[in-house]
């Protein structure tokens, strides 16, 4: 419990206050970007319906995929981890979905050009393939998901992409420094 002024705040507002904050800082920057380049294309879309759907599935890979990602490795038990493939599965499923409504024929989910959804799902792609490795198992697949297939493809190798893109197996051997942190006690 932390006391400021009179209030009292607890662990649970604080959570909120930071997920409330770092939101605030994700919109701020978007804002910030399209006025210093405002010559440039936006990377969300120019109707405000688009704009809000966009929005939506950006928020559902960083709320929903991301976390049923790591949840994969957490899980306790085959049967947990089974159950947290199968959520990933079912969530990339509705995420084919959606590239198909937002990418209107496009090669991206802002059509023609990369933009925000792209870059927001784009930045779990690596972290996704790490999965894949790990569990010996594909979660892009032709069968359930070839858009998003074809969409990763094309994301990685746009010119300002494919420089930036980590290599799966680096990005492997990065998670596994990761896990041997995270199980290690604490420094004294």
């Amino acid at each position: 419990m932390i006391v400021y002024g009179q209030k009292y705040l607890t662990l649970d507002t604080c959570q909120v206050l930071t997920v409330e904050v770092g939101v605030l800082l994700k919109q701020v920057g978007k804002k910030y970007i399209d006025e210093v380049w405002s010559s440039a294309p936006s990377i969300l879309p120019s109707h405000p319906y688009d704009r809000a759907i966009a929005r939506f599935w950006a928020a559902y890979v960083d709320e929903k995929l991301f976390p049923t990602m790591r949840e994969i490795v957490s899980a306790d038990g085959e049967e947990a981890k089974k159950a947290a493939i199968q959520q990933l599965v079912d969530g990339l499923i509705l995420l084919e979905d959606a590239y198909t409504k937002c990418s209107k024929g496009g090669k991206f989910f802002g059509g023609e050009q990369i933009g925000y959804l792209d870059i927001a799902f784009g930045c779990y792609l690596g972290w996704l393939r790490v999965t894949e490795k790990f569990n010996q198992m594909k979660l892009l697949d032709e069968a359930k998901t070839p858009g998003l297939v074809k969409w990763a493809e094309t994301f990685c190798a746009h010119p300002a992409v494919k420089d930036v893109m980590p290599e799966t197996d680096k990005l492997a051997e990065f998670a596994k420094v990761l896990f041997k942190a995270r199980a290690a006690p604490p420094p004294k």
